[in-house]
């Protein structure tokens, strides 16, 4: 009951912290038009909390939040955020392929997950949630990260 309810909690501040990339994140100009639009693949207790979120939020550039859960990585198509949860893992190789190039900006959740590609990987460390952040894989995908959620992140 007591690990259930801490990783409950913990997709609490997950939205939080994905609402918050959005503000040091800059996209390229095409990712800015329309909705924001979060996928997450697979079934995870975050589609709730991320829709609480949308519900309630907009981005800073005023755009709706709109978060859609799909099934598969052939299911993934233009979007501004891909979340992978850490019971589709195993995925991220097919992920990373269909995604190439596109600005899409992958977020993961298990640990070593960063070094293999995602651009962020939220991790535990003595209980308190952090992330990661790839440099690389987000200059791959045309992604920029401002200087202050650099300073934020583990560097990967």
């Amino acid at each position: 009951m007591i690990a259930s309810t801490a990783f409950s909690q913990d997709y609490k501040l997950h939205p939080v912290y994905i609402f918050s990339f959005t503000k040091y994140i800059v996209w390229p100009d095409a990712y800015k038009e329309g909705d924001f639009e979060i996928l997450v693949l697979g079934d995870s207790p975050i589609v709730k909390e991320l829709n609480a979120m949308a519900n309630a939020k907009r981005t800073p550039d005023n755009r709706k939040i709109v978060v859609t859960k799909i099934e598969s990585p052939t299911d993934i198509k233009k979007c501004n955020v891909l979340f992978v949860p850490a019971g589709k893992s195993k995925a991220l190789g097919d992920v990373l392929n269909k995604v190439g190039s596109q600005s899409i900006l992958i977020i993961t959740e298990e640990e070593g997950l960063g070094a293999k590609g995602s651009n962020i990987n939220f991790v535990i460390r003595e209980g308190k949630l952090f992330f990661e952040l790839n440099q690389g894989s987000m200059t791959k995908q045309n992604l920029k990260a401002s200087t202050e959620l650099s300073r934020l992140a583990i560097q990967i």
